[in-house]
């Protein structure tokens, strides 16, 4: 499938805590801690726990978050099909989307029980 520019616009405009809940709740369901959550995300994002915190108290969009975040240098090797997307085939103008996509495949990972050091590339 393709991305469109509207597409990306939506997601870029998305509240993150408005999905943040869902992300957790899936991985609660299926015997995650907030801990590994956390730590996933912090390893995408460079955002520890305070300043996540943070971000979703503030209401921030999803363009706004990937914004303040500092992607780790190995997020280029997340691959493979989120919601019908291949990652690494969505188009660098579509970079929001993209990096939502891509913090979406590692909780993917999470949710499906794969270990912590396969999830975080390392």
């Amino acid at each position: 499938m393709k991305v469109t520019a509207e597409k990306n616009e939506k997601v870029a405009n998305m509240i993150f805590a408005s999905i943040y809940p869902h992300y957790w709740n899936r991985l609660e369901k299926h015997g995650r801690t907030k801990e590994e959550f956390h730590q996933v995300l912090e390893w995408l994002t460079g955002f520890n726990q305070d300043k996540l915190q943070s971000l979703i108290e503030e209401k921030v969009t999803f363009r706004t978050f990937f914004e303040q975040a500092k992607m780790h240098p190995n997020a280029n090797m997340i691959k493979g099909v989120v919601c019908g997307y291949r990652i690494e085939e969505i188009e660098d103008e579509f970079e929001v989307y993209k990096k939502c996509r891509q913090m979406e495949k590692l909780i993917d990972e999470l949710a499906k029980g794969r270990k912590m050091e396969k999830i975080l590339r390392s």
